[in-house]
């Protein structure tokens, strides 16, 4: 039972890495524009399945591919936000909800169109084997063998360069000392000059970039197909909101305590309470503290 769960914890915090890539996305477009994006799951989904066909048809390698889809995607961000986002004017975070849903219908339709509602799932010769771990003791206990697959640390990796190179974007660069300045008070830093504007729609880039790199991850981990958002984006949300919207060191805490706990869930319980397990805990956490792990506390003056 131990080696079971050993292996559920190192599987956890391995997927929890892939769900903080995508989750970071989605708390950095709410800390510097508050607006919730809910299609957020479809962008990820989308991004998955760009690298579907660079794999399937032009053969293209899927961290290769990345180099091709995360600045399509970004693009792609920044159209979304000129037009769908930034024409909203009062009541943003409730508008960006009803807004960004309806770009994820679109995208959900057009997906289906195109590739039909078939499960895929992405591939690549060096992701499909597996190497042995265990075989150690922990104090008195002994930990068995399992087999952990290549996928799995590879997405890992992935998840590691790109959140260390975002975090050195938003703490080391002058457009990250903007983007925080903006997180922290949008009328302060227009005030000493930064286009609030410019920094949102870079970040909203930025966000559904990150979507696509998530997406390959996702993708490569699992079955997937257009209607896959759903369940995606009710688990990214549960996680910034259990991390505190807007903060990213909250995000990747709570993606892999979400993934920990659901599988150590499974191998110790059952399966069909592993979410639910998550949720309870989620509620719990929101009962003691309101704005989440890291969130910030709003005061409001009458």
């Amino acid at each position: 039972m131990l080696g079971l769960i050993v292996e559920a914890i190192i599987l956890g915090i391995l997927t929890g890495g892939v769900y903080a890539l995508m989750a970071s996305g989605l708390t950095l477009v709410f800390g510097v524009m508050n607006i919730i994006n809910v299609g957020q799951g479809a962008l990820v989904i989308l991004g998955a399945y760009l690298s579907y066909f660079l794999e399937q048809q032009l053969h293209i390698d899927l961290f290769l591919g990345l180099l091709l889809t995360m600045p399509f995607m970004f693009g792609l961000g920044l159209l979304i936000e000129f037009f769908f986002i930034r024409p909203i004017k009062r009541d943003r975070t409730m508008f960006s909800i009803l807004v960004t849903f309806g770009v994820a219908l679109i995208i959900e339709g057009i997906l289906n169109i195109i590739f039909s509602a078939n499960p895929v799932q992405l591939s690549a010769w060096y992701i499909t084997g597996s190497f042995p771990v265990g075989g150690f003791n922990i104090f008195d206990f002994h930990v068995g063998s399992f087999y952990l697959g290549y996928i799995y640390v590879f997405g890992f990796l992935l998840a590691v360069v790109l959140l260390g190179g975002l975090y050195l974007l938003v703490y080391r660069t002058k457009f990250g000392f903007a983007l925080r300045a903006s997180m922290q008070n949008r009328t302060a830093a227009e005030l000493i000059g930064i286009d609030v504007e410019r920094v949102s729609t870079i970040t909203f880039g930025i966000g559904i970039a990150l979507a696509a790199a998530g997406g390959m991850a996702y993708g490569a981990t699992n079955l997937f197909n257009a209607g896959s958002a759903y369940d995606l984006i009710s688990r990214l949300l549960a996680i910034i909101i259990f991390g505190g919207m807007g903060s990213l060191s909250g995000a990747l805490i709570a993606s892999l305590g979400m993934l920990v706990i659901e599988d150590v869930t499974t191998v110790v319980w059952s399966p069909s309470w592993a979410t639910t397990v998550f949720f309870i805990l989620l509620v719990v956490i929101l009962l003691l503290r309101p704005q989440g792990l890291l969130g910030k506390v709003e005061v409001r003056k009458q």
